[in-house]
């Protein structure tokens, strides 16, 4: 008992360390929301219950309780409208990203020539994302958005894959001959004419997932192949298992940039309302319930993949 006490001190003294060298690298990021994002997010919220006039030279800020709220639900019939278009895409979009991310991320991690290249390759559109490109995704949107309030059609499959849709009829016919209902034909033709923007927006979730690969001992695999398992085998029974809390990861980021992104309908909207001149407080109220449905939308999408995530506990 005397030599076990020493080491289970030591041990619990180089988790403090390790604890406090975590609170020290992420004290920055603490100060920063304390000092400046608090502040903002508390304005934005009193906006959302006030209305702001100019008079004799200043803003004048009135407090008028839910008004602002009542008016994106029931007054502003185009709020509610994108609002529900957007979910109903990202629906489509946030599954096919994580699971195209794990894809290539199990294609990544083989011994191939030249891997580091492909990562690199896959890795791009998020570096280009953050500039130029962005910007035009975003004015592509937009545009969108206007041909269809002026009541035309426009094939948005073809201009987000590149000129590339499928065409949907053919793929619901091959589903119903396989006897499927039409709602997979429906994701799947979805997916496919929005290939590219799921490609765009993957890179970051697939170094995630491919640094979760690459923490598997190689240990682990040969014990398999030992014991004869197939690769089909151990990568549902051992590999899938062991990285999916970085599955979750990767979907909660998924929900999160995807739902926050300059090209998301529902973003736009609420910029191009904050752009009006009576429609600041209006446009911070639209944004507190975006936040407050893409807060339940993770919370749900955690509850559900909890249920299917192994965490490996260590032996004390």
């Amino acid at each position: 008992m005397s030599t076990k006490a020493p080491k289970r001190r030591r041990a619990a003294s180089l988790d403090k360390r390790k604890a406090r060298g975590g609170y020290l690298f992420v004290l920055p990021f603490i100060l920063g929301l304390i000092l400046i994002y608090f502040p903002v997010i508390i304005d934005s919220f009193r906006y959302s219950l006030s209305s702001m006039t100019f008079q004799d030279g200043a803003f004048k800020i009135t407090f008028i309780g839910l008004e602002n709220y009542q008016e994106a639900l029931f007054v502003d019939t185009s709020y509610v409208k994108t609002l529900m278009g957007g979910i109903q895409s990202l629906i489509v979009d946030i599954p096919a990203i994580v699971i195209f991310s794990l894809f290539i991320a199990v294609i990544l991690n083989q011994k191939v020539l030249g891997r580091a290249v492909f990562r690199t390759i896959f890795f791009i559109p998020v570096i280009c994302a953050t500039g130029i490109m962005e910007s035009i995704a975003a004015a592509t949107s937009s545009y969108n958005d206007y041909i269809a309030d002026q009541g035309q059609s426009i094939n948005t499959g073809a201009l987000e894959s590149g000129g590339f849709q499928m065409n949907a009829e053919k793929i619901t016919q091959l589903f119903e001959n396989m006897k499927i209902g039409t709602e997979l034909a429906d994701f799947v033709v979805g997916a496919v004419n929005r290939i590219s923007g799921i490609i765009d927006r993957c890179g970051v979730q697939m170094l995630i997932l491919l640094a979760a690969l690459q923490s598997i001992s190689p240990s682990i695999y040969e014990s398999c192949s030992i014991d004869g398992a197939t690769t089909w085998e151990t990568f549902w029974k051992i590999t899938l298992p062991m990285i999916s809390p970085m599955i979750l990861v990767s979907a909660v980021y998924t929900v999160i940039d995807s739902f926050t992104s300059e090209s998301n309908q529902v973003m736009a909207y609420i910029n191009n309302k904050y752009s009006e001149a009576d429609g600041n407080t209006l446009s911070a109220a639209m944004a507190w319930m975006y936040f407050g449905i893409i807060i339940l939308i993770v919370m749900v999408v955690v509850a559900v993949m909890q249920a299917y995530v192994f965490y490996q506990r260590r032996d004390n």
